[in-house]
C-alpha cells in the first residue's frame, strides 16, 4: 500500500483583524486532503481563495490556527524541524541570488541541510545533467536564462533528496518551449526519483498534462478533488457554438436548440448560439438537420469537450485565468 505522504484534517488559520477595519478574517477554514508517495498533485484556487496559506503552512512557512497535520510523518505543529528537513520547497519567487556562483549557490543550500560538502559537490553534479544543466556551474546565476534560472531552483530544492517537493507557480514566466521543457523534468522527479510532488499553477494546461490529481480550493475549502478527466466528466455535456451571418438567425436558431434534446445552458451572443449537450459528436448531425429544415444557412459550427477551467468556473464562479497574481 502507498503511503501517505501529507494528510491534514480540519486545517484552518484565521488572521486576528486591524483596529478599524473589520474582525478576523478566515483565510483557511477546516481543509482535509491526503496525498499519497508518487503522486504529482496540483493545488488549485482563486485569489484570496486559502491556496496560498495553505501551502505556506504545510511548508512550515506559517502555523496553523486550527486543526492536525503531518507532513512525511511529521506533526506540523509539534515537529515542524524535521518536515523542514524532510521537504524540498521552491518559492514562486525563485531563491537563487545573482550574484551568487552557481555551483557554489547549491552547496550551500545543501550545507544548510547538513550535507557534507563532498557529498553536496556530487549531488550538485548529478542534479545539473538531471535538469540539463550542465555547464553552468561555474557562471553567475543571472547570466542563466528564465528556463535554467527555474530549473536551479529546483535542483536546489532536491539537493537534500526531499521524498516530497512543493514547487509554487514553477514555470510562470517562462517561454512556452521552456515550460514544455521544464514539465518533463517535472514528470522526472516521479517517474525516475519517486519524489511526490505538490504543486501550485495558474496554467490550467499545465494541471491537465502534469497532475496525477487536482484539488480545488475556494472560500478557505476543498471544493472538488480528483483527476482531471474525473472532474471534466462533472461538466454535464460538450460546448457547441453555432455561429451564423446575422442576430436575427441567431435567434430563431435559439429557438429550434432549445428543444433540442438533452440541450441546456443555452445562451445567444449576436450571431452566435452557444449550448451544452450530452455527446456532442453524436448531436451535431442531428441538429444540423434541424436547423436546415427550419431554414437556417450556418456560417460556422464548433465543438468542444468540458476543459479544466469549465470546471474551475462551474465550482467557483471565476476563471482561474483572472487572477494571475493568486
Amino acid at each position: 500500500m502507498t503511503d501517505t505522504i501529507i494528510t491534514t484534517r480540519q486545517l484552518s488559520k484565521t488572521y486576528p483583524g486591524r483596529r478599524g477595519r473589520g474582525g478576523p478574517v478566515e483565510a483557511v477554514r477546516g481543509v482535509d486532503l491526503d496525498v499519497t508517495g508518487g503522486e504529482i498533485v496540483g493545488f488549485l484556487g482563486p485569489n484570496g481563495a486559502g491556496k496560498t496559506t495553505t501551502l505556506r503552512m504545510l511548508t512550515t512557512l506559517l502555523e496553523p490556527t486550527g486543526g492536525q497535520a503531518s507532513v512525511n510523518g511529521f506533526d506540523l505543529r509539534r515537529d515542524a524541524v524535521n518536515v523542514r528537513r524532510s521537504i524540498g520547497y521552491v518559492a514562486q519567487a525563485g531563491s537563487s541570488y545573482p550574484l551568487a556562483v552557481v555551483g557554489e549557490e547549491i552547496v550551500d543550500h545543501a550545507r544548510l541541510y547538513g550535507v557534507p560538502r563532498s557529498l553536496a559537490g556530487e549531488r550538485a553534479a548529478a542534479l545539473f545533467a538531471k535538469l540539463d544543466l550542465d555547464g553552468v556551474a561555474t557562471r553567475l546565476v543571472k547570466t542563466l536564462s528564465g528556463g535554467q534560472r527555474r530549473r536551479l531552483d529546483i535542483a536546489m530544492g532536491l539537493v537534500n533528496e526531499p521524498t516530497l517537493v512543493f514547487l509554487d507557480e514553477p514555470t510562470t514566466g517562462l517561454d512556452p518551449q521552456s515550460r514544455a521543457n521544464l514539465w518533463q523534468h517535472i514528470r522526472g522527479l516521479r517517474d525516475d526519483l519517486g519524489t511526490t510532488v505538490f504543486l501550485t499553477t495558474h496554467y490550467l494546461e499545465e494541471a491537465d498534462a502534469l497532475c496525477d490529481r487536482i484539488l480545488i480550493i475556494d472560500q478557505g475549502t476543498i471544493v472538488a478533488e480528483g483527476t482531471p478527466e474525473a472532474l471534466k466528466r462533472k461538466i454535464s455535456g460538450d460546448g457547441i457554438t453555432l455561429t451564423f451571418d446575422d442576430a436575427a438567425q441567431a435567434s430563431r436558431a435559439a429557438v429550434v436548440a432549445a428543444g433540442f434534446p438533452g440541450s441546456q445552458d443555452l445562451a445567444t451572443e449576436g450571431a452566435s448560439v452557444r449550448l451544452r449537450v450530452p455527446d456532442g459528436g453524436r448531436a451535431i448531425p442531428s441538429l444540423l438537420r434541424e436547423l436546415d429544415a427550419a431554414g437556417l444557412d450556418l456560417a460556422g459550427v464548433e465543438v468542444r469537450r468540458p476543459s479544466l477551467d469549465d470546471v474551475f468556473l462551474q465550482l467557483t464562479g471565476r476563471s482561474l485565468r483572472e487572477d494571475p497574481a493568486a
